[in-house]
């Protein structure tokens, strides 16, 4: 008998339950790989559902300010995919909580496709999402990762046609990411009004579920954004937090516990 995945079952648990998912994003390493644990930690307790943990790289460029930052940040501490891989490791000792690895193609290629999707698996790690690698060039990414059932997600964005929905589709596994805003990441004062518009058109696509990211960044638009999606991702205003209180770690701990449990009240009161 195959054991569900963490993601789908995740979803078919909080649909069931009629609740939406929190999902989490921090780079892997900033400040520092310990620090980086008790953060991850944190998230759990304070109810974030799924953890995406980013692998910190030299040029994000979908990246805004803030989430370059905690690349560099954790450049300079020299954390690398080993590194990264190594953290998820350490967590999945006392936790079951989902986990997607985020980052760019150039680490993972240099890495090497085969050792990566087995290291993966290996780890603990339930999905890849790899934001400068387009569908049409997946496929030997996605081979590897299937063979080692690790969800590959996928990108879409306002711009996306039918075309590129269907597409997205038929590769995706675990959930699809749509990106509110035509940029890049960042915490932003408000949401479009047409996200609801963009979730019922992919819907029409896929049975996946939606998770909605880039700019969501308070209870209230976590809230706004499960009320449509199954899921609101929440990454700079995070960051920024750990950027503010990096010298004083129980502080650090404690602000993030608060925001992310307020953020957990907004999607819950979607």
């Amino acid at each position: 008998m195959i054991k569900q995945k963490r993601i789908e079952s995740l979803f078919k648990r909080l649909k069931a339950q009629k609740k939406k998912a929190l999902i989490t994003f921090v780079t892997a390493g900033d400040p520092d790989l310990p620090t980086s644990k008790k953060i991850i930690q944190q998230l759990e307790r304070s109810g974030a559902d799924l953890i995406e943990l980013g692998i910190p790289f030299s040029d994000p460029m979908a990246d805004g300010p803030t989430i370059q930052a905690s690349s560099e940040r954790a450049l300079k501490k020299d954390v690398h995919l080993d590194n990264v891989l190594g953290l998820v490791r350490d967590i999945r000792k006392k936790s079951e909580v989902p986990i997607v690895l985020f980052g760019y193609y150039n680490p993972i290629f240099t890495y090497g496709l085969k050792k990566f999707a087995k290291e993966v698996k290996a780890a603990g790690a339930d999905g890849v999402l790899v934001v400068d690698l387009p569908p049409e060039e997946c496929d030997e990414l996605k081979d590897e990762l299937d063979s080692n059932g690790v969800d590959f997600i996928f990108l879409l964005t306002p711009t996306s046609d039918d075309r590129r929905i269907k597409l997205v589709a038929s590769k995706a596994s675990g959930f699809i990411y749509f990106v509110s805003v035509t940029g890049v990441t960042g915490a932003r004062k408000s949401l479009s009004s047409d996200i609801p518009k963009y979730v019922r058109r992919i819907r029409r696509h896929t049975k996946l579920p939606i998770g909605v990211g880039f700019g969501v960044s308070t209870p209230a638009q976590a809230k706004e954004v499960a009320k449509c999606a199954d899921g609101a991702v929440v990454g700079s205003a995070i960051i920024n937090i750990i950027a503010e209180n990096s010298g004083k770690r129980g502080r650090l701990l404690g602000r993030m516990g608060s925001f992310v449990s307020a953020l957990k009240r907004g999607v819950e009161g979607a």
